[in-house]
Parts: structure tokens; C-alpha cells; sequence
């Protein structure tokens, strides 16, 4: 038995018409609901999860402490401490209340080590200036003493090598220049 390739582009037989105009031929257009418009989709980001377990295996990470270097080797260390690693992100938390910051230096910290970066720059302020007279308890920058305390959560702390203050161009005493684990 021969099987012929079905050409879609050809004109219906006779037989066909007449065939389609018998089986249809009661068929009545009914009316039909005007067209209502399209619902708009929305349609939520999804996030990159940052599976710990996958980031890091060794032992028990200690806190980590604003230019401790012991976690890194000798080269990388110091190449670190010079600054050769170029700033490939940047996040300024001047203007944002603690909450806020919170979630953005974990968001940021999180896209920035799956994006494969290995150097980032948290700028958080130096606060306020305060004189010797004035008041001890007086505010000197809430941000500045939290962000290395955030960097140390069992969330973003197996992401991170080291930090520490950059220089005096980078915003000094008044950011963090943060070295990330290679994402594998």
C-alpha cells in the first residue's frame, strides 16, 4: 500500500465541499459576549536560591572580623589587603532604615555570589561625627556597626572570604570591601 505526503496547501476536492456543506449545513452562528480584556499576568521574580549546603563543606566557619585575613591564603590575602580585586558591584545603604538594609545587603550579597562576583563594595556611612565632649550614648552610625554583624549570618557567612575597609577613595572607614567565595 502506497501512502501519499498530505499537502496542506491544496484546494478541498469537490467531494470535500460538498461533504463539509452536508455535515455543517444546520449550523447556526450564535452571538457572541464582546471580548473582554486580557487580565493582566503578574508574574513574580523568581529568586536564585543560594543552597548552603553547596557553598561550603569544611569545617565550622568562625565570625568573621573586620581585615581578618586567616581564612584566605598568603597570595590571596595579600592581594586583598592591597585591593587589586576590582569592585565588580556596589550597594549604598545611605538613606535606608535597618530593616530595609537588612534585606538588601542579604539580597545583594546573595546575587552578587551567584552571579560568580568575587568582589563587592558595601557602602554603609560613617554616621554621625562626634566630638570627645559629646555624648557617649549619642548615635554614631547604626549601619556601620550592623552590616558586619549581618555579613556574619548563617545566611551570607559561608558566602564570604573576608572583608574589610577600603581605602580612603572607596569610602573608607564608611564601607566595606567585601571578598566573596568562588561560586563552584
Amino acid at each position: 500500500m502506497k501512502m501519499e505526503k498530505l499537502n496542506l496547501n491544496r484546494e478541498p476536492s469537490q467531494e470535500d465541499k460538498d461533504f463539509w456543506a452536508e455535515f455543517a449545513g444546520g449550523v447556526e452562528k450564535t452571538e457572541q459576549p464582546p471580548e473582554q480584556p486580557a487580565k493582566s499576568v503578574i508574574i513574580k521574580e523568581v529568586e536564585p536560591m543560594v543552597r548552603l549546603n553547596e557553598v561550603y563543606r569544611g569545617n565550622a566557619l568562625g565570625e568573621l572580623r573586620e581585615g581578618q585575613l586567616a581564612d584566605i591564603d598568603g597570595a590571596m590575602a595579600r592581594r586583598f589587603k592591597r585591593g587589586d580585586f576590582a569592585v565588580e558591584a556596589t550597594l549604598d545603604l545611605h538613606g535606608y532604615t535597618e530593616d530595609r538594609a537588612y534585606t538588601a545587603v542579604g539580597d545583594f550579597i546573595k546575587k552578587a555570589y551567584l552571579a560568580q562576583k568575587r568582589c563587592v563594595l558595601i557602602i554603609t556611612g560613617k554616621g554621625l561625627a562626634h566630638d570627645d565632649n559629646d555624648d557617649v550614648l549619642a548615635f554614631k552610625g547604626l549601619l556601620k556597626e550592623k552590616v558586619p554583624q549581618w555579613l556574619n549570618t548563617r545566611e551570607l557567612r559561608p558566602l564570604i572570604l573576608a572583608f574589610r575597609h577600603p581605602d580612603v577613595k572607596l569610602g573608607g572607614s564608611g564601607a566595606l570591601y567585601i571578598l566573596l567565595r568562588r561560586k563552584r
